[in-house]
């Protein structure tokens, strides 16, 4: 493990709790209570506007990752502003990894993935030493989502990802779900924000659903998105007929 909570630490609230992203319920939390990760690979999942995806951006932004995404150690010249989130947090830091950050940027290992930032930060890292050698262009989305995935998450680190599912195929899924295991399996840990049952349905994964509730452990079969993709897969009619005028 490298990041075993999080929290708002008094001192370094914002002036105004009730504005964006304080106003999600599973951020605002963290002003009152820590939110801790148990396990070696963690799911944050919900619905969209959440919270799950401002979280992970926050984590990745406090223990000094870039916020476009990316490798630690690294840094890459990009104009997105540090989230107001990420400069509040307070990690409640491993042994292990307060030893590696002492040590400097450079000696800590992890990458941040955005889904939605993945090719813009590869176009500023295409050619660079350290990474992968193919030519994302020759291959699809999703093919060089995998490139990115099995080239920079080779080594125990903290990983960090948002939606990974997003550019990938159920069988590309599997693929993730193998190689997120083989990470934790090295002693790594991942944090991932995902709409996906698949990948949230990994052995041993601590799994957090967040919502106006706020944030709370919740088994996999008891997921709502599971529920939902269950009923929808076995007929499909009984959420079309709500959406679709016959």
């Amino acid at each position: 493990m490298f990041v075993e909570g999080i929290d708002i630490p008094e001192g370094r609230e914002p002036a105004d709790p009730t504005e964006w992203p304080y106003s999600v319920p599973a951020v605002g939390r963290l002003l009152s209570e820590p939110l801790e990760f148990r396990a070696p690979v963690t799911f944050l999942v919900g619905e969209n506007g959440s919270g799950k995806s401002t979280l992970v951006e926050g984590i990745a932004e406090a223990y000094g990752l870039d916020a476009r995404g990316g490798r630690a150690g690294r840094k890459y010249a990009n104009n997105r502003p540090k989230g107001d989130l990420g400069q509040r947090l307070r990690l409640d830091l491993s042994q292990r990894a307060a030893r590696q950050r002492q040590r400097g940027r450079r000696s800590q290992t992890g990458f941040f993935l955005r889904a939605e930032t993945t090719f813009g930060l590869a176009e500023a890292v295409s050619g660079l030493h350290g990474y992968w050698e193919e030519d994302l262009a020759e291959h699809s989305h999703g093919e060089g989502f995998l490139i990115i995935l099995q080239s920079m998450f080779d080594k125990p680190g903290l990983y960090l990802m948002d939606e990974p599912e997003a550019a990938l195929s159920f069988m590309s899924c599997l693929r993730l779900v193998g190689l997120v295991h083989d990470l934790a399996e090295s002693g790594s840990q991942i944090i991932c924000a995902t709409h996906s049952p698949l990948l949230a349905a990994i052995p041993g994964a601590d799994v957090i659903e967040v919502g106006d509730h706020g944030a709370r452990r919740v088994r996999w079969e008891k997921l709502d998105m599971v529920d939902h993709w269950r009923r929808y897969l076995s007929d499909p009619g009984t959420y079309l007929r709500h959406i679709i005028d016959s």
